[in-house]
Parts: structure tokens; C-alpha cells; sequence
């Protein structure tokens, strides 16, 4: 009877997403991240709160899912730290977090101008360093 028991869980799954919930194995496969790092994520972000079902159970809305891709792009592919992360979401615009959050628009922002000049972040240092070394690399070579 092991699989009546997977069907009622499917059946549950399919249900919360119709009525635009995903459960947090769902928001790990969409994201990418383990269960643990989407519950550890939670004590850090505070803005980061899945409803709990009547069972228990964590149910994720869009906003969330959506928040969860900006904080993973945030730390892994932005560099910033948890503590820098959760404060560039605490000072976004309070439009942003539903109306940017696609990585093109996000980019944007953080590529804006202070005084005319681009502020750079931390992959793109991290690019032109290793960048760098290799062409370092290939002068070294020729003498």
C-alpha cells in the first residue's frame, strides 16, 4: 500500500499548487537548493515566511519562490554575505519585491549610477581579476 499512500501525497502536492502554494520539495527543485538551506534561509531573511498548513507543513506563495531566486542570486552569484543580502532587501524599494524580481531588472538596479560612474560588484571583480591572471599568465609565457 506504499503507493496509495505516494499518491494521496501527489494528490495533496497538486492540490496546494493549483491553489498557488508549493511545498517546500517543490520550491527546492524549482530553486535548485536543498530542503535545509530553504530552512535555514528562513531564520536569516525575515521577509521569508512560507505559511504552515494545518499539518505542519510549509506552503510557499510566488512571492516567496520569487524571493528565494533573489536571495540565491544575491549570495551566490552577486557575492554578497547573508548579513549584506538581507540588508540590500531590507532597503529595496518597497515596488521591488514583487515588481523586479527577474535577474535582468535586478541587474539593472545594481548596475545603476551613483555619480555617473557604475558601481561594480562582486562577480564582476572576481571576472576581471581572473581575467587578468590570465593574461598575466600568457605575457609571462612570452618571455
Amino acid at each position: 500500500m506504499p503507493t496509495n499512500g505516494a499518491a494521496a501525497q501527489k494528490a495533496t502536492e497538486r492540490a496546494a499548487s493549483e491553489q498557488g502554494f508549493y511545498r517546500i520539495g517543490e520550491v527546492s527543485r524549482i530553486t535548485d537548493l536543498k530542503p535545509f538551506v530553504l530552512r535555514y534561509w528562513e531564520t536569516e531573511f525575515p521577509m521569508l515566511e512560507p505559511v504552515k498548513s494545518s499539518s505542519g507543513h510549509r506552503l510557499y506563495r510566488q512571492e516567496d519562490v520569487d524571493l528565494v531566486l533573489r536571495i540565491k542570486r544575491l549570495l551566490y552569484d552577486e557575492g554578497f554575505t547573508i548579513a549584506g543580502a538581507r540588508r540590500h532587501l531590507r532597503e529595496e524599494p518597497s515596488g521591488a519585491n514583487g515588481e523586479n524580481s527577474g535577474p535582468s531588472s535586478g541587474a539593472a538596479h545594481e548596475n545603476a549610477t551613483a555619480e555617473g560612474r557604475p558601481i561594480l560588484n562582486r562577480k564582476m571583480l572576481l571576472d576581471l581579476r581572473d581575467s587578468l591572471r590570465a593574461f598575466l599568465t600568457l605575457l609571462e609565457k612570452r618571455q
